[in-house]
Order: structure tokens, then sequence, then C-alpha cells
């Protein structure tokens, strides 16, 4: 290498936002309204974020992730739609608000902008001319619309509920916002309250959601098996318990769900909720009952919470008769695991089959009576002891059912159920419509008026958006808009007498439930326009966070068939493709005093740590999520500022499989700050060495044929481990042509300079939906008038030099062989190490696992040594 050129350094701080400003002023990443004709479409997109006010590490790897996919099929010739937006409504902002005094919308929007900067300078190639914001009425105006619409198609609907009620606050909270029964901001004990609310009839596409979720076979399967167990569908029985002697005015039967009836001769009692009406006439007149409900209610509503509760009930005094055993009847126990809105509020407690019901038969000594015999058990010594049989087996102590296997027991149990007309089979769905109601300011105004005379009347289209007011206060607790002075006051747009306009928004999943759709038609006056939706739609490449694997994915699937029912779309799935990237975890550090301090104030020595500033003794923490609580977070900016944009985009993509959670070291972006100087210098050698005209002979050294088959092979790699989303192994095959491009700098044999100016070439483009600003400077030290690369075409590889001996290597998992990969003799070992552990089999067996050390024996085998 010369002198002149071994000496260069990159200077990011001059190419980056140079080459950001090229590609602006060419329109390179520009799209129609309407896909073109004549090119492929590819909608790519990863989950907006909440502008809290600064990007972390997290968003960078999700974004980075995104925009490889982008910049990788823009250059196989498809036309990329790859907006970005924000998901800006929410209580942050309101909290703010309180505590700083500041507006939620000034809030909001200043945070959007530093976010907004900090995403352009990453060099993320984002269509920022369809950019949208949840919180403008640009956008929420349209919200409204779709409501009315669904409104209008039955798919919605008003009515009581219970819910958690903050009495400080005076808002509802989720069950997430409730700690130990308590508000998580209020500090005050949870009461349940009944509240009309607003309801997305999403069960009416329960069987659809669950059947859909077969035709999604670019998702995780674990994602869809989420899914699925979230709509939880059932196959049971729905049957009447008759009261054996009813309070007055009371009802005189309990209607139960069932998914096991074959179980009913094991039954010991009937357990109801809290909320269950009997359960409120029996405490109307009995002071511990009521005590015990209200109790109750203070759990919480979660399946969580109420699962992980001790087991406690209150008997009613009332009894219930046994469908098939005439003359007996069962204790009725107010329960405080009996969930209110699952099945019917009621359940028959059958202890030998279900050990939630067994661990409340032992606490109150109600009888266990055995009705399944697992197989190999005997019936004369089988019994129950701590653990309740839940599974298959022979019946017995059951009358008609006995010696009949569980399933052909159902079904008998089923028919006489109906026969004697006290029951009838059922599919029972575990999946609730969604209450979209909240009592807060900072969210989309549903667009509703409240009449005495009409009840509630629809805002007339001409009338949206109905916008936020602007002068709010946030001195008082509840929702600012209940306190306005004139806001909700209006006039009914029925019969034109005084009214008033709902004062609860929307829920922040709506806003984020079809942001997929506006991207199509940002700027139009109607929520979509069909021909841009049309051409754009699905989501090609969905990208995001496990997180929000349920909830979020579940309301946008709901939404599409909604908008589909309204004519505002003809799809039925939003997303074709799925990938649920991992976090980015980094160590925990505290002083002395057990304040937690932030990376850049630790020093490492070793395995030790100190405090930069005093030198005192640091305690380092594990590895775990970034989280600003712990102040175990790397801001993005600063390591733009230290190392680049490319740098970091780098780091956060070679160091694992992106579904897997990676740690944040300053080694390792150091190291990758470190490669990308190799690879300039190396390609600025070539550029000084070799002539641009330089052709290929006919004959050429063995050298030059070695490089070029290493190139045309690393281009057939990296297309493969980009299209299967394994871009770590990518990354590795890079390096490896890397390295072989600065081997052959002093190689002089014939050909040679063809060989090396075409890996240079190669690996700028290689490079490009990684590190696409240094892609562009070392493009233009190859080629000075050269067409950006960001329009340039992917790479082709020749067939003729991928000819190359392979062989088999074994891959194991301590010493266990859980897969095999072909590999090429003596192949970069971090090649052949990042493909073994991208290997399916193997992925799944390193699943949850920490790798304690990597072993390669080239050309033979490789080991993972794990624990955990």
């Amino acid at each position: 290498m010369s002198a002149d050129q071994s000496s260069r350094t990159y200077d990011f701080h001059q190419a980056e936002p140079r080459w950001q400003a090229e590609w602006d002023r060419a329109g390179v990443f520009a799209v129609p309204d309407v896909p073109p004709a004549d090119k492929p479409k590819y909608y790519v997109l990863e989950m907006f974020p909440y502008p809290s006010g600064q990007l972390h590490m997290g968003h960078v790897r999700n974004y980075a992730l995104g925009d490889v996919v982008a910049r990788y099929k823009r250059a196989q010739g498809f036309s990329v739609l790859h907006p970005m937006g924000w998901d800006a409504f929410g209580l942050p902002a309101e909290n703010a608000a309180r505590e700083r005094g500041v507006h939620p919308r000034q809030w909001t929007l200043d945070n959007i902008a530093a976010m907004r900067g900090t995403l352009q300078r990453l060099g993320f190639s984002l269509n920022w001319d369809r950019e949208i914001a949840t919180c403008l009425p640009e956008y929420y105006g349209k919200q409204q619309k779709l409501f009315l619409d669904f409104l209008k198609a039955g798919l919605v609907e008003r009515r009581e509920s219970w819910v958690n009620w903050d009495p400080v606050d005076h808002t509802v909270l989720a069950n997430e916002q409730v700690i130990d029964g308590k508000g998580w901001r209020s500090g005050a004990p949870i009461e349940k309250k009944k509240l009309s609310q607003w309801f997305l009839k999403i069960t009416d596409f329960a069987e659809e959601l669950l059947d859909g979720l077969k035709t999604l076979d670019r998702w995780p399967e674990r994602v869809r098996l989420m899914q699925e167990r979230w709509i939880g569908r059932s196959e049971g029985a729905r049957l009447r318990f008759s009261l054996e002697n009813p309070p007055e005015n009371a009802q005189e039967t309990v209607e139960v769900f069932t998914t096991r009836p074959d179980t009913l001769f094991g039954m010991s009692f009937l357990a109801i909720a809290a909320d269950h009406p009997l359960a409120a006439g029996v405490a109307q007149h009995n002071p511990a009952a009521a005590e015990f409900v209200a109790e109750c209610r203070r759990l919480g509503t979660s399946v969580e919470s109420i699962e992980t509760a001790e087991k406690r009930g209150f008997d009613t005094g009332l009894r219930v008769m046994h469908p098939f055993l005439p003359g007996q009847s069962f204790p009725v126990w107010i329960a405080n695991f009996v969930l209110t809105d699952y099945g019917t509020g009621a359940l028959f407690g059958c202890p030998s089959g279900d050990q939630r019901d067994l661990d409340f038969a032992r606490k109150y000594d109600l009888p266990v009576v055995p009705v399944v015999l697992p197989e190999g058990e005997s019936q004369e010594t089988y019994s129950i002891g701590d653990t309740a049989w839940t599974g298959d087996g022979t019946m017995i102590n059951s009358g008609f059912l006995d010696g009949l296997d569980t399933e052909a027991a159902r079904a008998k149990a089923i028919e006489r159920l109906e026969a004697t007309g006290v029951g009838c089979k059922v599919v029972n769905w575990r999946l609730r419509d969604w209450g979209v109601s909240r009592q807060r300011y900072w969210g989309c105004p549903i667009p509703v008026i409240h009449c005495e005379s009409c009840g509630p009347v629809p805002v007339p289209d001409a009338q949206l958006p109905v916008e936020l007011p602007e002068d709010v206060t946030f001195d008082r607790p509840g929702n600012p808009l209940d306190h306005h002075p004139r806001w909700k006051h209006v006039s009914c747009p029925s019969c034109g007498k005084p009214a008033r306009r709902e004062t609860d928004t929307f829920d922040t999943f709506v806003d984020s439930s079809w942001y997929f759709a506006r991207f199509t038609a940002p700027h139009d006056a109607s929520p979509t326009v069909r021909a841009a939706a049309d051409g754009w739609l699905a989501v090609d490449q969905y990208i995001g966070g496990i997180e929000h694997a349920i909830l979020h994915l579940l309301y946008a699937r709901f939404f599409t068939r909604a908008m589909r029912e309204t004519g505002h779309l003809d799809i039925t799935e939003p997303f074709a493709g799925l990938f649920t990237q991992g976090m980015v975890n980094h160590e925990s550090y505290r002083d002395e005093a057990g304040n937690w301090l932030y990376p850049e104030e630790v020093v490492r020595k070793g395995t030790d740590a100190e405090h930069r500033e005093t030198g005192r003794p640091v305690t380092v923490g594990r590895v775990e999520k970034m989280s600003k609580s712990k102040r175990n977070t790397v801001a993005p900016v600063a390591i733009i500022e230290r190392f680049g944009a490319d740098t970091a985009r780098w780091f956060v993509l070679s160091d694992s499989p992106p579904e897997r959670d990676m740690e944040w070291t300053e080694a390792g972006v150091t190291g990758s700050g470190r490669y990308v100087q190799r690879l300039f210098r190396a390609v600025l050698q070539v550029a000084a060495d070799t002539d641009a005209r330089a052709a290929l002979p006919a004959e050429i050294s063995a050298e030059a044929d070695a490089l070029r088959r290493t190139t045309h092979r690393t281009i057939a790699a990296v297309t493969e481990a980009l299209e299967g989303f394994a871009i770590n192994v990518a990354v590795a095959r890079i390096h490896e042509l890397t390295s072989a491009l600065s081997g052959a700098e002093k190689a002089q044999g014939e050909g040679m300079a063809f060989a090396r100016r075409e890996a240079a070439l190669t690996l700028c483009l290689l490079v490009a939906p990684m590190m696409p600003h240094l892609a562009e400077e070392m493009m233009a030290a190859l080629e000075s008038e050269g067409v950006l690369v960001a329009r340039r075409a992917w790479p082709q590889a020749e067939p003729a030099l991928l000819a190359a001996q392979k062989m088999i290597l074994g891959v194991q998992v301590l010493g266990k062989l859980r897969g095999t990969i072909e590999a090429e003799p003596d192949e970069d070992p971090a090649a052949v190490m990042a493909r073994a552990e991208a290997e399916p089999n193997v992925a799944r067996a390193l699943e949850g696992k920490t790798i304690v050390k990597r072993i390669h024996v080239p050309n033979r085998i490789v080991n993972f040594v794990v624990k955990g």
C-alpha cells in the first residue's frame, strides 16, 4: 500500500451529511402514489416509535434492519415504500404537562423533531414526504371517520363494563397500570367500577382471525402461537345449574361454560365471579360477602393477577342441583379466581381434574372425587394427592360415562345435557371485544355527541375532525376535557337541543392499528385511497419487537378486516411477513451508594470498574435490556458523533443473529470502527493502484482466479443471507471478502488488476445496505463520475465462478450434533461460525442459552459450549 493511501482515514463527519444531501437532491428514495406498473413493489415497515424525545439503540437496531431490507430490495429493482411516523398520543405527554407545565402537543412535537433529526443522521432511506404523527388532526380526523364507518356497519357497541378505576386520578387504568392493587401513578387503592364504554366488536372476527394465522407462513411460529392462545378457541358445553332454594327475586339458574363436561361427576362446588349478579344479590344482604366482593374488586382484572393471587372464596350458603345426580346439590362459592368476562362468570369445580380447583378444594376441605383414571393406574388404588390429573384416560365414578375414554365421554355428556334440555354444545372464545374508551385528554376524541333526547349521535362527517382544544389545564385530577368550560357543550346534530361531546378518547392502540394503510396516501382527505392502498398493501416485511406480538398485531389484523368491510381496503391480512428482532442489552452499573450510573460515567478495567471522575469502585451488574431507570443506555447521538452512523449500523447488524438479543459493548463498536477504516483504505488502495478501464484478460493467474471466485461466492452468499434475514452471516462473508482483497494487495499476476477492482466494486455494493455512506464514498474513489450506489443494481454472481469444493461440517452444541453446514476449504472462521449459529436446528438449541465458548476445528467441526 502506498503511503498516501495507508495514512488516509474515512472522515464520516464530512462524508455522511454530504451523501445524505446527495440522496435528497437526487430523490433516490421517492416513490409514486401508486406502485409503477413496470416494477414490482415492496413495502417495508418498522413499528413506528413513541416520541419520548430520544432514540435508543433498540430503535437503531430495528430501523437498521428495515433499512437493509429497503436498500437491498431497491437494488434488486423493486419500487420500495419505506415510510416513517410517530405513535404520538398517550399518557407520558399528559404526565409531562402536569410535571413540567408544558402542553402535551408542544412536548410531543419537540420530541418528534429531536428523534427525526437522529434518524436522518443515521441515513435511513425513509420516505419522509409521507411522515405522519397520530396526534395531528390530519391523521386522527381520518381515524374518526373510520370509527363512524365501523359504527354504521355494526362493528361498534356502547355498553357497561367493569374497569379498574383510580379514585384519585379519576381515570380508567389498564391491568398493567395496577400494581399490587394500587394505581401506578397515584398509589391509591383501585376500585372496580362499571362504566359505559365504547367497544369495537373484534369478536365478530374471532374465527377468521384464528383461521388467518394459518396463512401467515412468513410470521414467527411463536407469534402465531401467542395469538392463537390469546384468541383462545375452545369447544365445550353451556349448561344451567338450578338453585336448590333460590332467594326471593333472584335468578333460579346459574349458567356455566365448561370444556370438560365429561368431569361433571367430579363436581364438588360451583364458583361464581365477584361481579356475578348472584354474588351481588348475596352481598346486598350479607356484610361479610360484601367485604369479600370488595376485596376481589381490588385484585385487578387481568388473567395474570388472578392466576398468581392466592385462591380464596366465600361460601354463599346457596346450593345448586347436579344435572346428572338427582337429589344431590353442591355449594355455591364466590371465588376470586373466576373471571367475569370469560364464559359466563361461573364455573363448576372438579378438583380432581383442575389444579386451581384442587387447591381451592384443599383449602376449604371440599370433596375430591377422581373421575379420570390415567392409563396404567388401578381404580382400586388410584387417588388424587397434591396434583390434579388434567390428561386423558378412562372414566370412573361417573355413572353412565364409566368405562368411556375422555373424548367419548365428552360427546356423551353433551348428548345427555341436550336431551334433558339443560345444556348444549358450544364454541367459546377467550378473545373479548376491545374496549377503546380512555378517560384522558391526549388521545383521539371519540366522534360522538350525547343527547338526552336522541342518545349517542355520530358527529356528521362534515364536522370532522373533532379537534382537541388547546386551552386545557392539568391542575385537577381526571380528564381535562371534562373540565373544559366550552368544548364539550354543543348542539345535537339530530334535534338541535343542547348536548355534550363524548369526553373519552381512544385507546392509543387504535392509532397504531391502521397507520400502515394511511402511509399509502398520507395526505388525502379520505382515510385511504383505494388505488394506492390496493397497490402497496399488504406490508411485505414488518419489523418490530416481540412485546407487540399479541395486542398490536391482533388489533391491526382486526382493523384490516373492519376496513375491508367498510370499503377502505381490499386485503385481509396487513402484514405478509413479520420479523421480531432481539433487544439491545448492556451491563448496568452502581456506585458505592447504590445509585445507577450511565456507561459513559464508568471506566472498565478488566473485570473491575471505577467511576470516571472519582476513581471510586463501581459494581458491575448483569447484562440486561437497556432502560432509562437503570441508566444502562447508550445514546445514538453520542455514538454517531464518536464513531459515525455507519459504524453504529454495522455493529448492531453484525454482533449476533437479528432475532436474538445482543449486547452493546465498547469493544464491539470500537472493533466495528476499525473495520470501517480498514475497508476504506483497502478500497482506496485499489483505486490508486488500478485503472478503471482494466479489462479481463483471456488467461488469468491462479491468484486472480481465486480472488474472482471469492468475490462471486461472496455475492451469492450475501444474497442468500439477506433473503433469509441472516444479516450477521452476510456481514461475516463481507469480512471474508475484505480480507481476501487486502491479502491480494501485492499480487501482480495476470488479471489481478481486474480482479482487485471487481472485488472492490463488489464490496461497495454489498456493504451499501448496511453502511450506505461509506459505500458511496468508496465508489466515488473508484469511479469519479459514477452513478450513486443508492441507484445501482445488486451484483449478480457468475455461475461458472461459484463451483468450488465444499465440505460438510458438523455443528455441535455441548458436544451433541445439532446440524450441519457447508463450508469451503479454509474458509474464514468468522463466516463459518456465523453460518453455524444461524443453522435453524442449531439456533433452536441455542435459544435462551448463553454461549460460553465457540470452538472451530477448521475443515472438521464447530462446537458451542453453552450454559443456561
